[in-house]
């Protein structure tokens, strides 16, 4: 069992209510990353977004600095938004943060829940299945090694005897990301990936019919299961009162900022307070989020859950706070918990 945990560089506030530049925010997550590999976290995972309000466009950039501030934790993206990407650039990338960090780079493609990249890399939405279909394919293919020989429609054909430098045995660890579409889910298994399961609202068990529908795939396909994993948000501290105070603060920032933009009505304290009791905000006391999760993971049966800790505007210094909780007494009460 894995543990990540999953930011955007979320622009956060100073100590007197003003938002913070964002390059002081991509250098708080470097300083988040390296405490999270003191603490015993597996894997920490960054978002990319071309937005005002997250910092983090370019993962690897900041990957690579935290691999040299660091010796175990595993480096990845929650998500790499692939249909706006080149995937043989991709690769060459996280081949060379590989080579860099002793083979401790990863990826979780996606098509993304925000459309800002496409306009920006001039990209057609209309074509926003078509673009992951094939980019992915060609991301599979490049990552087994050797020769490569693809064609599709979106770009020029690929017929290489080799991308360098090489991933190493095993290629690069890679994910699918998903939001709740069942084509994506058989997606992932005809590809052979790992499955990343985006759960950021309601009861964790209303995706149990996407579990279902992964280990069904791969016997109907002949194919070993994979593993799968959880990201929600959340956020931990000494008490319940008052993570949750914290997390409502900068969450409700977050999401009604989001609401402005796709018609959602402003967050009430109420329906938050739901989510944190009964949903997937993974907020509370070490002991609170602790059960939560070890709940998901055994109604889910998974192998990776990742914390997306940072909470909106919510400061660095409460989520160093909540970083170093997760680390030194969640995961701990987790493993215990499952036995």
């Amino acid at each position: 069992m894995e543990f990540g945990l999953d930011t955007f560089g979320d622009v956060t506030r100073d100590a007197q209510g003003g938002l913070l530049p964002q390059d002081q925010v991509l250098r708080h997550v470097i300083d988040e990353a390296v405490l999270a590999d003191q603490v015993g976290v597996d894997a920490i995972n960054l978002g990319e977004h071309h937005r005002d309000d997250f910092a983090i466009s370019a993962p690897e950039i900041l990957l690579a600095n935290i691999a040299a501030r660091t010796s175990r934790i595993r480096l990845g993206t929650a998500v790499t938004v692939l249909s706006t990407d080149d995937p043989i650039r991709l690769y060459q990338r996280f081949s060379t943060l590989n080579a860099i960090s002793g083979g401790r780079g990863e990826v979780i493609l996606g098509r993304g829940s925000f459309v800002e990249s496409y306009p920006l890399f001039g990209h057609d939405l209309s074509d926003y299945e078509m673009l992951f279909e094939e980019k992915l394919a060609l991301f599979v293919a490049v990552n087994k090694g050797g020769a490569v020989s693809w064609q599709g429609q979106h770009r020029a054909p690929v017929a290489v005897p080799a991308v360098y430098p090489p991933a190493g045995p095993g290629g690069i660890h890679t994910w699918v990301g998903v939001g709740g579409s069942p084509e994506s889910v058989v997606r992932a298994v005809r590809h052979d990936l790992p499955m990343m399961l985006a759960i950021i609202g309601g009861d964790p068990r209303r995706f149990l019919p996407f579990v279902r529908l992964y280990h069904d795939a791969a016997a109907k396909m002949g194919k070993a299961v994979q593993p799968l994993g959880v990201h929600s948000p959340g956020l931990i501290a000494a008490t319940d009162a008052e993570a949750r105070e914290a997390a409502f603060t900068g969450y409700k920032a977050l999401h009604d900022r989001i609401g402005r933009e796709r018609g959602w009505p402003p967050i009430t304290r109420d329906a938050f307070l739901a989510e944190v009791e009964g949903g997937s905000q993974y907020v509370g006391s070490p002991e609170t989020v602790a059960r939560k999760i070890a709940a998901t993971i055994r109604d889910l049966g998974l192998q990776r859950f990742s914390l997306k800790y940072s909470a909106g505007t919510t400061a660095h210094e409460t989520l160093m706070h909540s970083v170093e909780l997760y680390g030194t007494r969640v995961i701990p009460l987790v493993r215990e918990m499952l036995g």
